[in-house]
């Protein structure tokens, strides 16, 4: 079990476990155009909306979920945080979820399982897993342009090497990027992810920095724990 301030995350039942990418976007992305609904596209654990649910009074908090071990964790996590009434979980896939969208939301986040050459662990099932529900972009860019409102915003976190692809992707939707935070492990290391917001206003002056984890082993940048510290236990 995984134990934030404000609630917990039980990942004895899922390949995808609580990582940074999902805590980052959980913590990083916009709310203060105070979302009614909510759109979590891959919720694993559950952790993101989790996040959502603690930092927003979003009333609606949707996630959507196809692996059947992971849903049946999501579910579980959502039933045991305090915000149980307000999350919801599918057991779905995207392609499924939106031949009939019923609503709008007014966000829409997602940390998609994407499949790096350099990402290989010891675990086979949890690189097959990786592999195998890589979430195409464009699907989720198609299901931003469907159900997004008017004044919504998508949040997603991506490698840094597709962070271009993604935004020409997201333009040819009319979706338009309004924040890009470019994230590093340490000072001294590449870029590695971004984290990216986007919403159907062309004329937003896009807002971009950088975020670097840690200053050296476990000693956090002001940054990162200023990002976290609502959540983490020990920040």
């Amino acid at each position: 079990m995984f134990t934030f301030k404000q609630f917990s995350v039980n990942q004895d039942k899922t390949a995808m476990k609580v990582g940074t990418d999902g805590v980052l976007l959980g913590a990083w992305t916009p709310v203060s155009h105070n979302p009614f609904s909510v759109l979590d596209i891959g919720a694993g654990t559950g952790i993101i909306a989790l996040m959502i649910a603690q930092r927003s009074g979003a009333e609606q908090i949707d996630a959507l979920e196809i692996d059947e071990d992971a849903y049946e964790q999501a579910v579980e996590n959502f039933e045991n945080s305090p915000w149980g009434d307000r999350l919801f979980c599918f057991h779905a896939g995207l392609d499924e979820f939106i031949e009939e969208p019923e609503d709008e939301y007014d966000l829409i986040v997602s940390n998609p399982p994407f499949y790096a050459e350099d990402y290989k662990s010891s675990n086979e099932q949890r690189d097959l897993a990786r592999f195998q529900d890589a979430m195409p972009f464009d699907e989720i860019v198609e299901a931003a342009d469907l159900l997004l409102s008017e004044n919504g915003i998508l949040a997603i976190i991506i490698p840094f090497r597709e962070e271009e692809k993604f935004i020409a992707l997201a333009k040819e939707s009319e979706l338009y990027p309004i924040k890009i935070t470019r994230v590093k492990g340490t000072p001294s290391s590449e870029i590695k992810r971004s984290l990216l917001a986007f919403s159907r206003n062309e004329n937003t002056q896009t807002e971009i920095d950088e975020l670097i984890i840690e200053i050296e082993r476990h000693i956090y940048t002001p940054e990162y724990i200023n990002l976290t510290k609502d959540f983490y236990l020990k920040m």
